[in-house]
């Protein structure tokens, strides 16, 4: 390998990490910018976590779930955009978008190749001459084991957090048993297919659903269509909140009918009695036997004691860090996003993960050259929207190319999605409904609009509240 001192970095690529909706709009953008962009999936496909929650729909319709540079890619081939106004489902989305990008930025992508770890070539953290001219090293496992180093230019670091779900015990830990329980098949994947591929596991079982975001009214309502066909599944809700009417939403007093409907539906599943609802309810230990899971837990009435048959989790993602040990990064400490991103997506301080706008400069890190996007660029906080990674490899590209004005000229069109917290892997989740007879319905639970914000205002989201129906850019660089 060539002296890192001595490597001419303006030939390397730029490595992004991540072939989802913002690992390929950032290699799209290098491209259009002239620098030659290289694509890491750990998966064997592009989109490979999105088609594991493929049967949900998106709260955004297609006009928000599609970036600028790609389409010009795109189109330039022959592509047709799908309807701005429908909303996708998971599925849709690859096959419609993701995949015929993938096609044109053949070569540029490698799947099933997993970064394991980031550096500097010929140096650890604690170097720093020459640091911000020497080019990275990517260290990539192939899935026959092999590794193998790549260098570049710059690194973009899009994986997302689908892969690190947050443990079900208290204080931010796994639950004693946590592990067994997952080993054991008792814990399922989050965002199952409850009325779909997984219909067999769910029906007729005990299922305990754990969380208080999107995703549990999702695999909630899904449960209660399965009971309605199924004699003898049964359903328990735990959140740690001491309530669940946040979930509900606005019900009758929503402007966007179809959302507020959802949240009745959910509302009307707990008051009949199908759904059985634990409040104040922390997880301390399970318990995994051959048949049940006895998942024990502590209550303002004391302790108490569920034995069910499965458990899906839907209490949010974490990123994962540890492949980027050595390379000098400024992390919030509580939410571990980009510091100064942090305090504006603090969920303990914005209940709708409240961010403004932002490019290159929020997103940069004592490590020149290396930037964290999309879902992982949140950290912790459950919010994020597709449109948001995009804005942010546009602007991180146009850095990376030496256009110092595009980079900082931050706009970004944001659909209303509502009061909630989605805890996707990627953008705000509704689930798709479903007919009788299984199959999926041509309308999404919601019709997202959107809001005319001042540029000196705190937005609260990425949901921004609904005002009128004319999208319109929003420029504040903070609260």
């Amino acid at each position: 390998m060539p002296d890192a001192t001595t490597t001419d970095t303006a030939v390397l690529p730029v490595v992004v990490i991540g072939a989802g909706p913002v690992g390929l709009a950032a290699a799209a953008h290098l491209l259009e910018r002239g620098l030659t962009p290289l694509a890491l999936e750990a998966g064997e496909t592009i989109g490979a976590a999105i088609r594991q929650w493929g049967h949900t729909r998106l709260f955004s319709p297609w006009r928000y779930d599609v970036d600028d540079a790609a389409a010009r890619l795109l189109e330039t081939h022959g592509w047709t955009a799908p309807d701005p106004e429908d909303l996708p489902t998971g599925a849709e989305l690859v096959e419609r978008y993701l995949q015929p990008l993938a096609a044109l930025l053949a070569g540029r992508i490698r799947t099933g190749t997993r970064v394991v770890a980031v550096s500097r070539a010929g140096m650890d953290k604690t170097r720093t001459g020459n640091r911000e001219t020497t080019a990275f090293l990517v260290r990539i496992q192939h899935t026959d084991g092999a590794l193998e180093d790549l260098e570049a230019s710059a690194v973009i670091d899009a994986s997302g957090t689908w892969s690190t779900p947050n443990p079900l015990g208290r204080a931010g830990l796994p639950a004693p048993g946590e592990a067994e329980a997952i080993a054991a098949g008792r814990v399922t994947a989050p965002l199952p297919d409850v009325t779909g591929r997984d219909r067999g596991r769910f029906a007729g079982r005990h299922v305990l659903v754990v969380g208080a975001g999107h995703s549990a009214a999702n695999t909630l309502l899904e449960l209660g269509a399965l009971a309605e066909q199924e004699p003898g599944t049964r359903i328990s809700w735990a959140v740690r909140s001491a309530g669940v009417s946040r979930v509900y939403g606005g019900e009758d007093r929503d402007e966007l009918a179809a959302r507020g409907a959802l949240g009745t539906r959910l509302r009307r599943l707990v008051e009949s009695g199908v759904i059985d609802v634990h409040t104040s309810f922390t997880i301390t230990g399970f318990s995994t036997t051959a048949d049940r899971l006895a998942v024990r837990a502590t209550t303002p009435s004391g302790d108490e004691e569920l034995s069910v048959d499965l458990l899906v989790p839907a209490t949010g993602f974490r990123p994962d860090l540890g492949m980027l040990a050595e390379l000098r990064l400024d992390l919030d400490p509580a939410v571990d996003a980009p510091r100064r991103l942090g305090p504006l997506i603090d969920p303990e301080f914005h209940s709708c993960g409240s961010v403004t706008p932002h490019g290159e400069k929020m997103l940069a890190h004592p490590e020149t050259g290396f930037y964290i996007v999309g879902m992982k660029s949140y950290g912790r906080a459950p919010t994020f929207l597709m449109a948001t990674g995009y804005e942010q490899v546009r602007s991180i590209a146009a850095a990376l190319a030496g256009d110092r004005a595009a980079a900082d000229d931050v706009q970004l069109v944001l659909p209303e999605t509502g009061v909630c917290s989605t805890d996707l892997g990627g953008s705000c989740d509704l689930p798709a409904p479903r007919s009788a007879d299984n199959s999926t319905e041509d309308q999404g639970c919601c019709a997202p609009a959107v809001a005319e914000v001042p540029a000196d205002a705190c937005c609260p989201g990425p949901q921004l509240v609904t005002i009128g129906a004319t999208p319109v850019s929003v420029r504040s660089s903070g609260c």
